[in-house]
């Protein structure tokens, strides 16, 4: 029998006792809103941004039929609804985008034909609820380029007709807030004022039209992480409030986001993206890693959010049939993950308790893919697991892999901590973050100056990190209300010589896996490159309301090493999973005892004698025991012997599991000596392997394994 993985295989497997059960659709809990990790369906992945009403129902309507009783109840259209299917049209296209009078956005009638007459999307929303599911969309920040041109008059709401404040009426011109457009689709969409009360109505306008089509779910884009809009997230979270119909308030993308800036929205929605754009490469699987370790050590998973709970979004899953970021073609191709590397990502994001919205095209939704989506393990951790968090007390090996040699080495490396580097890279987050205040300035002439990052790692290696400070050119007339807004602030430059200025938001749309070094574009006037040095040493940037940071990271930081996670489950049960995020074999090794040190108040010092089954789960090596939960563990020396000398290939001192994962190699278990020594074992299958192994304090452990020839 040979076992052979590929580097992103996870080990996975629980301790004590688990019960299986069936998965049913999550029940809706009166008050409780987003008591759960929300689950369900989204377009992007596989259509961009030109899906259409009928290959939207269609996907609807499989999702009710194949994923709903597995808990998939939210079906999202994602960006630009809005924008004709004509040539010419794209990502930053300006001028093709459909938009009543009153410059709200209203779904292109060629691709949503039930929305002619004025209806939105009150139709289809009425089709997805007769089929049992929840609809949702995603809509961008503030007001649209193309309402501003057009200075369209603003929606009193609440009175009716156009919004009269002060004795005059407002319109579009009034409230845009021209020079914070958004990074990424800057032709496209602008922050509206929200200090003023014609800001805060026109707002108020767009979520009561969503409530009144029958929205359940939205999508607010280019709002977070880089582009933070904290007063804009507050008015729709209030308007959200004052609704009849409860409405799921997801926040998107997540670029460069902390824990402190996680704190600060939490409590206004129910779910907030933490990474950049997550595609089908290794990479951006491997990045979510960090960022989710650390948002669990904050304990913001399933913190308090709005009219309900909140949960860390980790992105889509890309499995599937898929399209291209930004294209505008449907699906095309099929997912370039290993088996092994979406099976790893199904698990990380289960152990994190993120939302599940699967990407790919559900139409041609295949059998392995179906099978990672709906397994009942992942999806009991995801929804109803507690105190997850990285389990750090795991160590690997690289190298030699007889027993022979790995005694004779005696020493086995922590792979754990893979971040530290010399690399630096700018990075943003809250200003009340203790981070951000390593800033000050550097005088080098009359009319030059640097502002400098003083490193506070203790590092005498490394040279503070700095960028040249720029008075902000004379204004042209028009400009004249900028100088006087950006008084006080500057423009920031790699180098003296070059009129490139740093962006806080890069222009176009990182993905989760891409490092951002400093954007940097021609100088102008724009929110986006306006920087005040404070007297707490922080660098405050006008666009977001963020402050700079810069933080060491390495290339590869992300893409290797061995992690763990670990969780409790609602029956008693602990899970824990390892994974290999190495391009090489490697032996990942952890001890029953300092599980005691994840889980405090649990009591594992002694084995109840229950009977546990060991297998192999959809790419991992699992365990679930057919007991009920019992509150004490200790899996035997002879039983650790036996399992790891002689199936692993690996043992450290002491009681410790020892897992050995590979690559492109392969490793044979002598089946015969495990039959000599259990009689019992059964002969293999064509699907699995059992194996039989005896304690003196436990009771036997059946071992199923993939049978591979």
């Amino acid at each position: 029998m040979n076992f052979a993985v590929l580097s992103s295989l996870f080990i996975f497997f629980s301790l004590v006792c688990f019960q299986r059960l069936s998965a049913k659709p999550l029940s809706k809990n009166e008050g409780k809103h987003a008591w759960f990790p929300p689950r369900g369906w989204n377009s992007y992945d596989s259509f961009s941004w030109i899906i259409s009403e009928e290959e939207f129902l269609k996907s609807a309507e499989i999702v009710s039929q194949r994923l709903r009783p597995f808990g998939y109840e939210y079906v999202v259209i994602d960006y630009l609804w809005y924008r004709r299917k004509v040539e010419g049209a794209y990502t930053d296209s300006l001028g093709f985008d459909v938009i009543d009078k009153w410059g709200r956005m209203a779904p292109d009638p060629g691709r949503w034909p039930s929305s002619n007459g004025g209806k939105g999307f009150t139709e289809v929303a009425k089709k997805v609820h007769s089929m049992g599911l929840k609809f949702g969309f995603h809509v961008m920040r503030g007001i649209s380029t193309q309402a501003v041109n057009a200075n369209t008059p603003i929606l009193d709401s609440i009175k009716g007709g156009v919004y009269e404040e002060n004795g005059r009426q407002w319109t579009a011109k009034d409230i845009a807030l021209t020079e914070r457009a958004c990074a990424w689709m800057p032709h496209g969409f602008m922050s509206v004022n929200t200090n003023l009360g014609a800001g805060r109505a026109f707002l108020r306008s767009l979520y009561k039209q969503y409530a009144e089509w029958g929205v359940d779910f939205v999508k607010h884009d280019c709002v977070f992480g880089d582009d933070f809009d904290l007063n804009e997230i507050t008015v729709v979270s209030e308007v959200l409030k004052e609704l009849d119909r409860p409405i799921m308030y997801s926040l998107s993308p997540g670029t460069r986001v902390t824990p402190a800036m996680a704190k600060e929205v939490n409590g206004l929605v129910n779910m907030y993206r933490i990474t950049g754009d997550d595609w089908d490469t290794w990479g951006d699987v491997a990045a979510h890693f960090n960022i989710s370790r650390d948002l669990s050590t904050a304990n913001m998973i399933g913190a308090k959010g709005l009219l309900g709970k909140s949960w860390p979004d980790m992105d889509m899953l890309p499995l599937g049939t898929l399209t291209d970021p930004g294209s505008n073609e449907g699906p095309h191709r099929k997912c370039r993950l290993t088996i092994d590397e979406q099976r790893t990502q199904m698990t990380l994001w289960s152990m994190a308790k993120s939302p599940l919205m699967f990407g790919g095209d559900v139409r041609d939704l295949d059998d392995p893919t179906y099978k990672l989506l709906t397994n009942p393990i992942l999806l009991e951790i995801d929804s109803f697991s507690s105190n997850n968090r990285e389990f750090p007390y795991v160590t690997g090996m690289n190298g030699p892999r007889t027993r022979k040699q790995i005694l004779s080495q005696g020493i086995r490396t922590c792979l754990t901590k893979v971040d530290k580097s010399d690399t630096r890279v700018l990075g943003l987050t809250s200003c009340k973050d203790s981070k951000p205040n390593g800033w000050s300035i550097k005088t080098l002439g009359q009319d030059l100056a640097q502002i400098c990052w003083n490193d506070k790692s203790g590092s005498r290696y490394l040279a503070p990190y700095c960028l040249y400070k720029r008075k902000l050119p004379l204004a042209l007339d028009a400009e004249i209300i900028y100088k006087q807004k950006y008084q006080g602030k500057h423009h920031l430059l790699a180098t003296d010589g070059m009129e490139l200025c740093w962006d806080a938001s890069p222009k176009g749309k990182p993905t989760s896996k891409e490092f951002n070094r400093g954007s940097f574009s021609p100088c102008k006037w724009d929110a986006n490159q306006m920087w005040e040095l404070n007297n707490n040493g922080t660098l405050l940037n006008s666009h977001s309301g963020l402050c700079a940071t810069v933080n060491a990271v390495q290339d590869d930081a992300v893409s290797g090493g061995i992690r763990s996670w670990i969780a409790t489950g609602r029956k008693g049960e602990i899970y824990l999973a390892f994974f290999n995020l190495n391009p090489e074999k490697t032996t990942i090794s952890a001890s029953i005892s300092d599980l005691a040190k994840a889980l405090p108040g649990r009591n594992l010092k002694r084995c109840n004698g229950r009977r546990y089954r060991w297998r192999r789960c959809r790419g991992a090596l699992g365990a679930a025991a057919s007991s009920p939960p019992v509150q004490n563990l200790q899996i035997t020396k002879s039983v650790q012997s036996s399992f790891l000398q002689r199936l692993l290939l690996g043992r450290s001192p002491g009681s410790r599991y020892s897992v050995s994962v590979y690559t492109k190699h392969s490793v044979s278990v002598n089946k015969k000596a495990f039959n000599r020594r259990s009689p019992k074992a059964a002969s293999p299958s064509a699907s699995e392997f059992k194996l039989y192994l005896r304690s003196s304090a436990c009771c036997s452990l059946p071992l199923l394994l993939p049978h591979h020839h």
